[in-house]
């Protein structure tokens, strides 16, 4: 009859040899040594490299590098092309007397919200002067160069009037 004791020998053993054959094998399967066949090195060993699994990984990194650039790009041209489309102001507005619109309205901040947030943006827009020259949403919320177009537009049919102390 065995007893609990022999019994654990009899299951550590094969554990025992495997856990000291399998480095030992791995070992020898690298090529270890000193060139000459016999037995290994006494020099330090190589770092073991998983270089298999590297060229995935490698190749996965780049692919999403490669997406995000390429979602940049898309955003810079599209950033561009908007800008582009409000360039040129309507009606002859000069820059100048937008920028002196702009300065004495909100000190040029296009983020601007009055006191009791009625009025936003850089130009003070309120909400049904904004949508009547084809803004949308939020004016304080819009790109500068978005306010600037839709000031001028405002500008243009309806002269310093919307702006009674900043637009004389």
């Amino acid at each position: 009859m065995l007893t609990k004791r022999s019994h654990k020998r009899t299951y550590i053993a094969p554990v025992l040899v495997c856990a000291l054959a399998l480095p030992a094998a791995a070992f020898a399967a690298e090529g270890a040594g000193d060139g000459s066949g016999n037995g290994p090195s006494l020099a330090p060993a190589e770092p073991v490299t998983l270089a298999p699994l590297h060229r995935p990984v490698a190749s996965f990194h780049r692919a999403i590098d490669a997406s995000v650039e390429r979602r940049r790009a898309e955003h810079r041209r599209e950033l561009r092309e908007q800008r582009e489309s409000f360039e040129d102001l309507p009606g002859g507005v000069s820059l100048s007397t937008l920028e002196s619109i702009a300065s004495c309205e909100s000190g040029g901040d296009p983020t601007a919200v009055s006191s009791d947030g009625t009025y936003r943006g850089k130009y003070q827009f309120h909400p049904s002067t904004w949508e009547s020259v084809g803004g949308t949403g939020d004016p304080a919320a819009a790109p500068e160069h978005e306010q600037d177009y839709r000031a001028a537009l405002l500008y243009a049919s309806s002269g310093s009037s919307p702006w009674p102390i900043c637009g004389s």
